[in-house]
Parts: C-alpha cells; sequence; structure tokens
C-alpha cells in the first residue's frame, strides 16, 4: 500500500510539473500572438495609408499568367 501511495505521489508531482510547463509555454505564445496582431495592425494602417501601394485586396493576375 505505501509503494502505491508513493507512485501516485510521485505521478502527481509529475503531473504538476508538466502542467505548470504547459501553462508557462501557453503564456508565452498567448503574448507572442499579441504582439504579432499589433505587428499586423500597424502594417494594416501604414498600407492603407501610403497612396502609391498596391491594393493588397485585388485578385488580378500578374501580366505572365
Amino acid at each position: 500500500m505505501e509503494e502505491r501511495l508513493n507512485e501516485l505521489e510521485l505521478r502527481f508531482t509529475e503531473q504538476q510539473a508538466l502542467l505548470q510547463e504547459l501553462s508557462d509555454l501557453i503564456y508565452r505564445q498567448s503574448r507572442e500572438i499579441d504582439m504579432l496582431r499589433a505587428s499586423v495592425g500597424l502594417l494594416q494602417k501604414k498600407v492603407s495609408a501610403e497612396p502609391g501601394m498596391v491594393d493588397a485586396t485585388e485578385k488580378e493576375r500578374p501580366p505572365h499568367y
């Protein structure tokens, strides 16, 4: 019985460590996604503010097709 309890405690400790590692990873990815969204927003503003930029919404084929 003692050995079984020790094994369960060990498994619990390992799962807690893995859970913390995954939580940290999700937090870092969330921050990175937020930064990327901000970058995309700035780029969209920059593209829409430039009068000479090509309209990215056009679906024309290049002349070589």
